[in-house]
């Protein structure tokens, strides 16, 4: 399978060559607990890289689940965890292979999707419908980075630009249910855009 592997991301966190890293949580996941959409609940959280947003979550009072199948990563986000004196569950695992034991009430989608290479997207997507109890809520932030190479159909990342019109086909209606556009953006120091989706996972789908 093409893509990134466990060591390529692992030996990324032990280097300290992580460019995508803001040293602080999305600004965006301040927004969804000021304004109320994100409440207190069971979350997990895939792709937890340094765990900024898991310590976020954890200090608002939610039951976190953290999950990342590097080594490194998965020690950043216990250390964080330890300094702030904060629980988690935090899980060293594959996202397309680890399964919980019972559903998950809300899922933050920040990391995961666009750092696996395109065609485990559907295995991914179809994990994460897995992952969610009934009229579960999916808080996604797309990232937006189209590279030059796009244009002669050149795969480029990670991360991968989630072109809007491709999330759609892959979260597709009626399993999710999705807010009429436009969609809040957030920009990033390393020059990409995320755009911040709710999705709801609809009953009985």
């Amino acid at each position: 399978m093409a893509g990134p592997t466990r060591n390529f991301w692992d030996k990324r966190f032990a280097e300290g060559d992580t460019p995508w890293d803001r040293g602080a949580a999305n600004p965006q996941l301040g927004i969804w607990l000021a304004t109320g959409a994100l409440k207190p609940c069971r979350i997990l959280v895939p792709g937890c890289g340094s765990g900024y947003e898991v310590a976020v979550l954890a200090q608002a009072g939610f039951e976190v689940t953290a999950l990342d199948y590097s080594p490194e990563a998965i020690a950043r986000t216990r250390k964080l965890l330890d300094a702030e004196g904060l629980e988690a569950s935090v899980v060293e695992a594959d996202a397309l292979a680890w399964q919980p034991e019972k559903p998950f009430d809300a899922i933050y989608e920040q990391t995961c999707l666009c750092a696996l290479y395109p065609d485990q997207w559907r295995e991914y997507a179809d994990q994460l419908h897995r992952w969610l109890a009934p009229s579960g809520k999916l808080f996604t932030l797309f990232v937006q980075m189209l590279r030059p190479g796009a244009a002669e159909g050149k795969i480029e990342g990670p991360p991968y630009h989630c072109d809007i019109h491709a999330m759609r086909a892959l979260f597709r209606e009626p399993r999710w249910s999705w807010p009429k556009p436009p969609y809040p953006r957030t920009t990033h120091p390393r020059g990409l855009d995320e755009l911040a989706v709710i999705l709801g996972l609809n009953v009985g789908s």
